[in-house]
């Protein structure tokens, strides 16, 4: 069994600021640092540390050699990412604030190139039994659900960045959403937790939901189980890519038929020390790392 993560492929631009750019207002960066990212990198870096064999399948520009080296050296598979030679890479402005918290520009470049050629190339590798990895920072996602629940590959959709575009998705064949408060509304018009779970399993009665809640912890639920884990109680230094470590050490759990409490567990804890550290994909813990917390 592997997971194939086609997903995104971006240089994030980091600014430490004392907070975030007001409208009409200019501000000085108190930092600058530039790194590997996109939720595709990161999440396919995050299922690498956790131990999964993984494969990125994605498109960079002529600019972006880094990015596909970035992922080699974390142990995950390249061969399936391609150059879009009229498009640059993508890459992301990413404003960090004092406390932690981060507010982020995306420009696609060529993860919006991905056409249905690309997809039926890279699916046409995979096996009944595969998990397939999406993210919304792609092209051609309905047409990469359809395939792939046609070859029987199990599918984990993380909706973010959240947009209208999403729900136009054909969303009843996703086994497995992995969605933060925000993609949460926007999927079922409902703010609380609690009620966002029993609109998305009214609406996806075949489907596992795994919200995560930050501080609060994470809640799963499918129509048979429903349990809570509490979040790490750790201090916050920047919380870019917790999301990403979350759901790569979730799915990587999950490939070896952890249970779903222990699939939490050692994802929440990994997300735990991912935010107290500072940049992306250089933030995401080793498996080492989170076997010696416990």
């Amino acid at each position: 069994m592997k997971v194939i993560n086609f997903g995104s492929l971006n240089f994030d631009h980091f600014y430490a600021v004392e907070h975030f750019v007001r409208p009409g207002e200019t501000i000085t960066s108190e930092n600058y640092q530039l790194f590997c990212g996109g939720k595709g990198l990161n999440q396919s870096i995050a299922l690498a540390h956790a131990g999964a064999k993984v494969f990125h399948a994605g498109k960079v520009g002529r600019d972006g050699k880094s990015l596909i080296a970035c992922l080699k050296t974390a142990g995950v598979s390249t061969s399936n990412i391609t150059v879009a030679e009229s498009e640059p890479s993508g890459h992301a402005i990413i404003q960090v604030d004092k406390t932690g918290q981060n507010s982020i520009i995306l420009h696609g470049g060529a993860n919006q190139a991905i056409r249905k050629e690309d997809v039926k190339r890279v699916l046409d590798h995979c096996q009944s039994g595969d998990f397939i990895l999406l993210q919304n920072e792609i092209s051609s996602i309905s047409e990469i659900i359809d395939l792939a629940k046609k070859q029987g590959l199990t599918i984990f959709l993380n909706p973010a960045p959240m947009d209208n575009k999403v729900l136009d998705y054909p969303l009843a064949k996703v086994d497995y959403f992995i969605i933060n408060k925000i993609e949460g509304v926007g999927l079922t018009g409902e703010a609380e937790p609690e009620a966002i779970i029993e609109s998305m399993l009214k609406r996806f009665p075949r489907s596992a939901t795994i919200l995560t809640l930050g501080e609060n912890g994470v809640v799963y639920a499918d129509y048979q189980t429903k349990i809570s884990v509490a979040a790490e109680k750790v201090t916050p230094i920047d919380t870019t890519a917790a999301g990403d470590t979350f759901i790569g050490y979730f799915i990587a759990q999950k490939v070896k038929l952890r249970t779903v409490e222990n699939c939490l567990r050692i994802a929440s804890r990994a997300a735990g020390i991912c935010v107290t550290r500072r940049g992306a994909a250089d933030s995401i813990p080793l498996m080492k790392e989170v076997v010696h917390t416990e």
